[in-house]
């Protein structure tokens, strides 16, 4: 899979003879919104087996065969050259795919209001087929143990259809807000605790999930010890059934982080306790904030490498935004950004005519266009952008990403996927 970022002048056809493909191929591996109309800087993602590799000054053969890890001698029989020969600047040699590992994928599907809309249950099948897990958001526990249960509809058939694990994921939201009051009854009321668990059982039964998944956030920095020995106690539980369990973990860079978002999760003690947890780490750009990429390169790093010294690297998955945000300029406290797909932004750049710029230290695209008088800045996510954080789960050796969440349309994901990893799919 080739990635390729256009440049001035540039159509789909003259792209489309450079990788020996077609504007067809092209057109619908992007699920392109401009194909008449590219933006300079807009990102595609060419669908053919291997990559071309167009020799940047300072490269020789052997530095190539490094940065792809494909010997030398392999890479100049394959392109018929001298392994001896010098490299001119531009010419272009072909990379054949590399050896894929397997990973694990699991994406959330989070219905709102009466009824599922259309395009939310559409978007869970079309992502399914490349996720191990599946988990509609969420069952909401009660101040008496019961549950909450959110729209499920067709996603448990969508999941046996497509061999997912799905996904039970709990939360201790009230009113959709997340209550330390709530968490702190469900922590350390046993008799709650105890009704709480056999709902639990019960429900998971009924519907057929296979992973019980914690979302408790915003709790009590004093809930701590009480939350890992519920853990502890759901896992024995869990596990006689042979059944998974998982948390939802808030993204910190050291043990002793404060904050009722981070105090009382225990990344140690997750890592002996759980089958694997899932990071948050997006929304550094959140909707209520300024303008900035939602989930930064540099700082998921700082958050992953912390997370490898305290749990281990096959149980740890990596948070993923699937959607961006269209922010008005200046920032105003107490705004809200617009939630925008990848497809919805380089339609904008489209629109308006503006090149779409590239954060190299955030790993993540951007621009900004004027409508009605008033500034706008989008930061979103893009080919480039994903394929660093594949890279990065590559090189941590970490289990996989989760996706938060589906509904907003990025076709390029779920190419990516496939041409860096094996989904593995735990479900018979």
């Amino acid at each position: 899979m080739q990635i390729h970022v256009v440049r001035g002048n540039e159509t789909l056809t003259t792209i489309a003879r450079t990788y020996q493909t077609t504007v067809q191929d092209i057109v619908e591996a992007n699920d392109l919104p401009n194909p008449n109309n590219l933006v300079i800087g807009q990102s595609l993602v060419i669908p053919i087996i291997g990559q071309f590799y167009f020799v940047q000054p300072g490269d020789t053969l052997f530095t190539i065969s490094r940065k792809f890890g494909v010997p030398y001698q392999e890479l100049a029989s394959i392109n018929r050259i001298n392994p001896n020969q010098p490299l001119n600047i531009g010419f272009r040699l072909y990379i054949p795919q590399g050896k894929k590992r397997d990973a694990e994928f699991n994406a959330y599907v989070e219905p709102r209001g009466t009824t599922v809309a259309p395009v939310l249950e559409s978007s869970a099948r079309e992502a399914a087929p490349y996720l191990t897990y599946l988990a509609p958001f969420s069952f909401q526990a009660r101040r008496d143990g019961t549950l909450k249960e959110p729209l499920l509809n067709n996603f448990p058939a969508i999941a046996r259809a497509n061999r997912n694990v799905l996904m039970m994921v709990i939360t201790n939201q009230e009113n959709d807000q997340f209550s330390d009051e709530l968490g702190r009854i469900l922590l350390n009321d046993m008799a709650i605790q105890d009704k709480f668990l056999n709902n639990i059982v019960s429900t998971a039964n009924k519907y057929g999930f296979r992973d019980i998944h914690f979302d408790f956030e915003f709790l009590r920095p004093a809930d701590r010890e009480a939350y890992n020995r519920f853990l502890r106690k759901a896992k024995h539980l869990f596990g006689s059934k042979g059944w998974l369990m998982s948390t939802a973990l808030a993204p910190k860079t050291s043990a002793s982080q404060k904050g009722k978002w981070y105090e009382a999760h225990d990344y140690k003690a997750h890592g002996e306790i759980v089958d694997f947890v899932v990071i948050m780490t997006y929304e550094w750009g959140y909707s209520g904030g300024p303008a900035m990429a939602v989930s930064p390169i540099d700082q998921v790093r700082r958050v992953l490498e912390y997370a490898v010294t305290d749990i281990p690297a096959r149980k740890i998955m990596m948070g993923q935004n699937l959607y961006g945000y269209d922010w008005t300029l200046p920032f105003v406290q107490g705004t809200v950004a617009k939630a925008v797909s990848p497809q919805q932004a380089i339609q904008l750049a489209a629109k308006h005519n503006v090149p779409i710029q590239y954060d190299i230290k955030a790993q993540a695209p951007h621009f900004r266009y004027t409508e009605a008088g008033k500034q706008h800045e989008v930061w979103f996510e893009d080919a480039r952008s994903i394929q660093a954080k594949f890279d990065l789960i590559k090189e941590l050796n970490i289990r996989g990403m989760s996706y938060w969440k589906l509904g907003l349309a990025f076709p390029q994901n779920w190419l990516l996927i496939v041409d860096n990893f094996n989904v593995t799919k735990r479900a018979t």
